[in-house]
């Protein structure tokens, strides 16, 4: 197509430049006829319009150059109007070519002339010849050329893709601390390599804490099962000897164990999968009383729920809560000295509750390690040897998954707080509680 255009354009070009030519050589024959009249030879000095006739209204020859002597008038091409010039290609008897025909009025004083001008467009065809011929030879020279150019640009394009499909091959296939090679251009390739390896960094770290649940898992089951085959085989040595309802009852408490780490496990799978419990509107402070007073305790818990006429209604899962409670009340037990205060107040459009003890409490340093998984201080340690390190964690993941928080700080008497924040359903405007650590 574009060669084609390019064609047209210098054919146009051609023929422009036939038309100022053949209207100057009429003009200047018609320059020559006013100074000397039709004596002599008609003749002008414009190449190659070299075929000259002066015609009169009734189409008679009454002039011509010395190419076109006794010939005929070469075209009927008429003017209508004094000074006006036509053009048309033609055939001419005795030419080998056609002719490229200018024609002009002439007024004169006795009748009207008809002014004619020819030449030959041989060369006109020669250059579309030869243009032809360019074109032919060019086009797939140019095309070749082309190919290469947008091969050599596609591959320079894609070489960083190509790297980073074999460094992604090598990663996936194992080597999980490698990169991709981020290129030196600042473009969508370069981000696009950046954003790869941000993946691969979250991606790594996913799979790393993938790997020490697991090992914190087997590690945590091995131990009570270990415990519980030890007992049940040193028992089967000496059956005669062994007080059966004690090992049963230490099986049990081996079983018990284990159930609650499973039970454990499988809460923090459903909720790292995204499962959305059934939800349904939870008076916080009702549910709070029901959970501190539903068993008793070592130690008591004193409970206090500000601003009654407004219930502190939130839209979450019961169960999903109470398992909250009861985490952060047995983890209030397991430390205290004298007492559990757990108070639930309005701040905002969030309903607060916190659990504070009497114990040593938590070091600034690790308040957020404890809601690591399998994370256990070594005080807890000291106070329940049977505790699997997931309690905190688990309630800080259902308190996200219900668009809260869950804290720690330290209580006004010295020991750990912890701050559960809920959204409230129909959220209203009040004053904040004020700071009581």
């Amino acid at each position: 197509m574009g060669v084609l255009a390019l064609f047209q354009v210098m054919h146009s070009m051609a023929l422009r430049d036939l038309e100022e030519r053949g209207a100057m050589a009429v003009q200047r024959m018609a320059q020559d006829i006013e100074r000397s009249g039709m004596a002599g030879a008609v003749r002008t000095q414009v190449p190659p319009f070299y075929l000259l006739q002066v015609v009169d209204a009734q189409g008679r020859v009454i002039a011509a150059g010395r190419d076109l002597e006794g010939r005929p008038p070469m075209d009927d091409l008429r003017p209508e109007r004094s000074g006006q010039v036509a053009y048309r290609i033609t055939e001419v008897p005795g030419q080998e070519s056609p002719v490229f025909l200018a024609a002009q009025r002439l007024d004169a004083p006795d009748g009207v002339r008809y002014l004619l001008a020819a030449g030959p467009i041989q060369d006109m065809e020669k250059a579309a010849q030869t243009f032809g011929i360019f074109v032919s030879v060019m086009i797939p020279v140019v095309l070749v050329l082309v190919w290469w150019i947008v091969w050599a640009s596609v591959g320079h394009a894609l070489a960083p893709f190509a790297l980073m499909r074999r460094e992604l091959s090598q990663i996936t296939g194992g080597a999980m601390n490698r990169r991709v090679t981020v290129p030196d251009t600042d473009d969508e390739v370069a981000e696009l390599a950046k954003a790869i390896n941000v993946t691969l960094d979250r991606l790594q770290k996913f799979v790393e804490a993938q790997r020490r649940f697991v090992a914190d898992v087997s590690h945590e089951l091995r131990s009570p099962l270990t415990a519980l085959r030890t007992q049940l085989e040193v028992a089967l040595v000496h059956p005669e000897d062994e007080d059966w309802p004690a090992v049963a009852r230490a099986a049990l408490d081996d079983a018990d164990r284990l159930q609650k780490v499973v039970a454990d496990v499988l809460t923090i799978a459903k909720l790292e999968a995204g499962i959305r419990a059934e939800r349904e509107p939870v008076d916080l402070g009702a549910l709070a009383r029901a959970e501190a007073t539903d068993r008793p305790r070592r130690v008591p818990v004193h409970v206090q729920v500000r601003d009654v006429a407004r219930p502190l209604i939130i839209n979450g899962s019961r169960t999903q809560l109470v398992r909250v409670l009861t985490n952060l009340l047995d983890n209030a037990e397991r430390h205290a000295e004298s007492e559990i205060r757990l108070n639930v107040y309005r701040d905002g459009d969030e309903a607060v509750l916190e659990v504070a003890d009497d114990g040593e409490g938590i070091p600034p340093e690790d308040r957020e390690r404890v809601f690591q998984r399998f994370q256990r201080l070594p005080e807890g340690r000291r106070r329940d040897t049977q505790g699997s390190g997931l309690g905190l964690a688990i309630s800080r993941d259902i308190a996200v998954a219900h668009g809260g928080s869950l804290v720690a700080d330290e209580s006004e008497q010295g020991g750990a707080l912890l701050i559960l924040r809920l959204p409230l359903r129909d959220p209203a405007p009040s004053t904040p509680e004020p700071s009581r650590r």
